[in-house]
């Protein structure tokens, strides 16, 4: 397999493979900030923490899924990110499926754990391009990805259904193996001021 459950760590953040250990901490996380009221994003309410640990590691077991708790400088798992539609064969790969508690939000830690997913996607596994997936109407989601210096490849128009019947179109951005240079001076300028 070409993405494979892995420990990523900076002095800001670690990127733990995904388990029902993170379970308690992720059950305190999805409450802070009610974050799975937003309509236009799905983040897991409080009590389906577990079930939704089980959906991510079921898709890692497939293969099409690498499942991380976001854990703080202290240990705690504060979120949820994967590399998702791992596509081996032209060495593509998105991140997504990601949510942090609303207290950790505009910290810099998502642009720290951003840079490490990057990073090892680019050095380790060559990949030649990393994707972002949102919903067009994700203000936040899309100021963060463009904050990461990925660029707006186009938008997905009616591209699927939300949990509440509406439908969503996707804003697609990436970062291509040849700008990731460029894309991690900024990243690491970013870091250095925090």
């Amino acid at each position: 397999m070409w993405m494979t459950p892995t420990e990523l760590r900076s002095a800001r953040v670690t990127l733990a493979p995904l388990s029902q250990d993170h379970c308690a901490d992720l059950t305190e996380a999805a409450a802070d900030g009610d974050l799975h009221r937003l309509w236009y994003t799905t983040v897991p309410t409080p009590d389906t923490i577990a079930q939704e640990i089980t959906r991510r590691l079921a898709l890692q077991a497939e293969g099409s899924m690498v499942a991380f708790a976001i854990l703080d400088a202290g240990g705690r798992a504060v979120g949820m990110t994967t590399y998702m539609n791992i596509d081996q064969s032209n060495q593509r790969v998105e991140i997504g499926s990601t949510w942090y508690r609303k207290s950790v939000q505009r910290t810099g830690l998502n642009t720290a754990a951003k840079q490490l997913m990057l990073a090892h996607a680019f050095e380790v596994k060559d990949a030649i391009a990393v994707e972002f997936r949102t919903h067009v109407l994700n203000r936040q989601s899309r100021m963060a990805i463009e904050h990461l210096g990925a660029k707006l490849d186009g938008v997905l128009r009616a591209h699927s259904r939300m949990p509440n019947g509406t439908i969503r179109d996707t804003a697609v951005y990436s970062i291509t193996a040849p700008e990731w240079p460029m894309v991690r001076a900024n990243l690491d300028f970013l870091q250095a001021r925090r």
